[in-house]
């Protein structure tokens, strides 16, 4: 099949199966004219690249991971599960930082409601003060 073919077919662009190429991530057959040509496993492949992006997998990781599926072997299965296992542990990190981000920020907010209380405190008794004197 053409790699319009395939975009259609996975549910990606046609970019995005350029880039998984370029990537090393999917492999196709040249015809004589240059046209990139894919079987049916390619569909399945890049279904399989997808949900690797969407777990949060960089294209280098997923690079990694790919020879336990193209040769499943013990040790591979090994090799990918320890890289997974690394990307969990950056994400719960990337978790955690983005989680005190989030309470700093809280702070922050919190801050500039009690001054824009303050100042609105200071206006309205500003305004009672003028009222009195006149």
């Amino acid at each position: 099949m053409r790699i319009g073919d395939l975009a259609e077919r996975a549910g990606v662009s046609v970019r995005s199966l350029r880039y998984y190429e370029e990537q090393g991530l999917l492999t196709s057959t040249r015809s004589t004219s240059g046209q990139r040509h894919y079987t049916d496993y390619e569909v399945e492949r890049v279904t399989f690249i997808q949900r690797l992006y969407a777990a949060g997998l960089s294209s280098r990781t997923i690079a990694a991971l790919l020879p336990c599926v193209d040769a499943p072997s013990e040790e591979n299965s090994d090799a990918a599960l320890e890289r997974m296992g690394e990307e969990r542990d950056r994400l719960t990190t990337h978790i955690t930082e983005l989680l005190q981000t989030r309470d700093t920020l809280d702070k922050v907010m919190a801050s500039a409601r009690a001054y824009r209380e303050q100042f609105e405190a200071g206006i309205e008794t500003g305004a009672e003060a003028r009222a009195v004197s006149a």
